[in-house]
Parts: C-alpha cells; sequence; structure tokens
C-alpha cells in the first residue's frame, strides 16, 4: 500500500485477516431504495460487469464457498445483496454485492430499474467507504466501467479497481494491464491510484483487500 511502511502494512494486513476470519452472514437483498438497511456502520461495496467474479472474490475473501452465490450466467444477480461481518455485531461492517452491469438478460424497464437503484444507492450512501471496482485481468477495463468510473467521480465516492482472474492471463500480458489500467486511473479524480491483483482461486492478492478494508474501517 501506497505511503505506509512495511511494519503498518503488516499490521493492516493481520488485522484484515483477523477480520474476515470471523463468521460473517448475509443480511438481506434488496431490490428499492426502502428496502437499504440503516447505514450505521460502514459499508464496503463490490462492483463490476456481469461474470467478473464478484461472487467468487467474496466468497474467496470470507472463507466461504457459497456465501455470495455464483453463476456462469452474466446477469443472474439481481438485488444489493448485505452481508455482516461479524455475524451479529453491532460494531461490524457490510460488504455489499451490487448486481452486475454491462449484461442483462431482463426487460429494459427491469434494467433500468436496477441501474436507478445502484446509482442512487452509490451517489446517496453515507457509511460507503469504499467501492471495490472489480475488473477481469483477461480484458481490462472496459467502456462501461469508465462509465461507472464517472458516475463515482461526479458523487465523489471513493472508489479502488481490484483486477480479478489475475491467474488466467500470461505474465506479460497480466503486466501490459496492470499498466494500462493504473494509467486509467490516474484520470479519475475519487479513484484510489493502487491497483488490487487478486485471483479468487489461488488466494492471489486477497490479503491486500482485506487490508484496505481493515485501514479504512479505523478510519
Amino acid at each position: 500500500m501506497p505511503d505506509i511502511d512495511e511494519e503498518e502494512s503488516a499490521r493492516l494486513q493481520e488485522a484484515g485477516r483477523l477480520l474476515f476470519a470471523r463468521p460473517v452472514d448475509f443480511v438481506k437483498g434488496v431490490v428499492n431504495e426502502d428496502g437499504l438497511p440503516a447505514g450505521d456502520r460502514p459499508e464496503f461495496a463490490f462492483a463490476g460487469r456481469s461474470n467478473v467474479g464478484k461472487s467468487s472474490l467474496i466468497n474467496a475473501l470470507t472463507n466461504r464457498k457459497d456465501l455470495a452465490r455464483t453463476s456462469n450466467t452474466p446477469g443472474r444477480t439481481q438485488e444489493i445483496n448485505f452481508f455482516v461481518l461479524p455475524a451479529g455485531d453491532p460494531d461490524g461492517i457490510y460488504l455489499v454485492d451490487l448486481p452486475g452491469y454491462g449484461y442483462a438478460r431482463e426487460s429494459k424497464s427491469k434494467v433500468r430499474t436496477w441501474t436507478k437503484l445502484i446509482t442512487r444507492y452509490l451517489a446517496g450512501r453515507v457509511s460507503l467507504r469504499r467501492v471495490f471496482v472489480l475488473i477481469d485481468a483477461r480484458h481490462g477495463v472496459k467502456a462501461n466501467d469508465e462509465e461507472i468510473f464517472k458516475l463515482m467521480d461526479t458523487a465523489a465516492v471513493s472508489y479502488q479497481v481490484v483486477l480479478t482472474k489475475a491467474d488466467k492471463p500470461k505474465r506479460e500480458e497480466l503486466a501490459k494491464v496492470i499498466e494500462q489500467t493504473t494509467e486509467v486511473m490516474r484520470r479519475h479524480v475519487a479513484a484510489h491510484p493502487q491497483v488490487l491483483v487478486t485471483a479468487s482461486r489461488t488466494g492471489l492478492g486477497l490479503e491486500d483487500v482485506k487490508a484496505q478494508v481493515a485501514l479504512l474501517r479505523e478510519h
């Protein structure tokens, strides 16, 4: 993590490890603004194109196989799903799984409803500490990722890119995507400059995501 010495980095990684080792529970799935839980604790949301691996990352972070539903069918997650960590702790945090964007085998009216809900959530949630925007390491930033970036820039929502499936591309290809993605993020005012690199299948980079959550939870 930039501007943090090795000792502090190790401390945050351990704090993140301990936090995510605790039990986690599903709270609710939200389909409209009225259903949003009280914003009484820090929230960390996971956004990304459909089938980018959001559910797999949440499951890997929490060491649960089926906490967040995974599917090979893009557009399957149609609700904003809230999870509390640690389970039952009033001082815990919310992990928030947002519906995937960029694909939906649903009516245009339903897609507009989801889009409106996500937009209002991102722009109006005071308790939202950071949005982790997941990008497939094989493909890099796409046009609809840029649309989400611009939305969060306008709303002054702190966000950070997490490359997923980093075990899939070759080393040279991955390095190129990291460089290109980092350059893109420099152009966005609300973006955290560090691009995190993960692979849910191998565990690569999970400790870095946990450490970021631990850091923001403390501040």
